[in-house]
């Protein structure tokens, strides 16, 4: 209960810009509901950047105290989550096995692209090695959360975390508007986009945003679909590159002695959960499902989504991003730009647009 109240305020707070956002994406399909609430979240904390902690005074005594950002950082992370379990039910377990399946390839390529950018551009620009490996990581698996699981596991510290995250927050901004655009201007399918929006983009939640807007544009929801279920087959990376990493920094901390940090490592903490829910609810749409209930279902994961847009609009600060340094921002554009290249060129060549 202690917990329900903290993030109250901050989920009502992202709910109350998703609702004009989910207004205003019906009114404007072709920009959608996701880009719009990151806009309004991001219009709100610079024009109001005290909001996160409001409070109320009668005669200078604080008779009631909100804090925004706990239920902030819940909606970011755990209700877009949910929000993509809900998205289960649009699916069908048979095209989430095909569609991952055929992405895997595509996936090879981007991987190897991303990581090895990184340690290329890294070392020309004399990054610490904690924060190329971030980048990195986050770059070609799933954005925030890919750094937020590596991190412990390389033993990186809180600033190199925070300028990871801003670097890879920017780029998830960017891709949104991005992406949809840069789509049509090269007349990409539906199928082509959602490969490249799900194998390309970085985070689950502007792979889903960007989906959304091409999806409404198009009139159907082929390239969300797909772009998810890329999108979720690729998080799935996070458990054996960070177990890779998890090997190697043991064995290094063992060298030094320092076994105690060594043996904190937790497979639990790892593995996106999410995931499972989300093969959950399609199998239950696969074997069982009904079309109106999965229907709503969806359209509530949707409004979730933006939700969820709405709380990474908040957490997004321009002044601060711009203060973290170019060099990170310099990585994170030279990996984002070698993933997004890698995946048409192999695309191309596969005949898949």
């Amino acid at each position: 209960m202690v917990k329900f109240k903290k993030i109250i305020p901050g989920i009502l707070l992202s709910m109350s810009i998703a609702i004009p956002a989910w207004l205003l994406g019906k009114l404007f399909p072709i920009i959608g509901s996701p880009v719009f609430a990151i806009l309004l979240g991001m219009l709100v904390i610079l024009f109001v950047p005290d909001l996160l902690i409001k409070e109320i005074k009668i005669k200078n005594m604080i008779v009631a105290s909100f804090k925004f950002d706990d239920g902030i950082k819940y909606t970011s992370k755990k209700i877009l989550q949910y929000a993509v379990i809900l998205l289960g039910f649009e699916m069908n377990l048979f095209n989430i096995i095909k569609v991952g399946g055929q992405s895997l390839f595509v996936m090879l390529f981007t991987l190897s692209a991303a990581f090895i950018t990184a340690y290329v551009v890294g070392k020309l620009m004399k990054l610490d090695g904690n924060m190329t490996v971030l980048i990195g990581v986050g770059t070609s698996i799933c954005g925030g959360s890919a750094i937020a699981a590596t991190a412990p596991v390389i033993n990186a510290k809180d600033e190199e975390v925070a300028h990871a995250i801003s670097t890879i927050f920017l780029f998830n901004i960017v891709a949104v508007f991005f992406f949809p655009a840069f789509g049509h201007f090269l007349n990409m399918g539906d199928m082509g986009f959602g490969m490249w929006a799900g194998t390309a983009i970085n985070d689950t939640s502007s792979v889903v945003a960007a989906g959304t807007a091409w999806s409404n544009a198009a009139g159907n929801n082929t390239a969300l679909a797909l772009a998810t279920i890329v999108k979720l087959t690729r998080t799935l990376m996070i458990v054996p590159i960070t177990l890779v990493l998890a090997i190697y920094t043991t064995r290094k901390m063992k060298n030094e002695k320092n076994l105690e940090t060594a043996n904190n490592f937790k497979f639990s903490k790892v593995f996106p959960w999410f995931v499972i829910g989300f093969l959950a609810a399609a199998i239950l749409n696969t074997f069982f499902g009904n079309p109106s209930i999965s229907a709503m279902l969806v359209t509530a994961g949707k409004f979730l989504i933006v939700m969820a847009m709405a709380a990474i609009g908040l957490n997004t600060h321009l002044k601060k991003l711009l203060a973290n340094g170019i060099k990170p921002i310099l990585l994170g554009l030279a990996c984002w730009f070698a993933v997004a290249s890698v995946s048409l060129i192999v695309q191309a060549l596969m005949g898949r647009w």
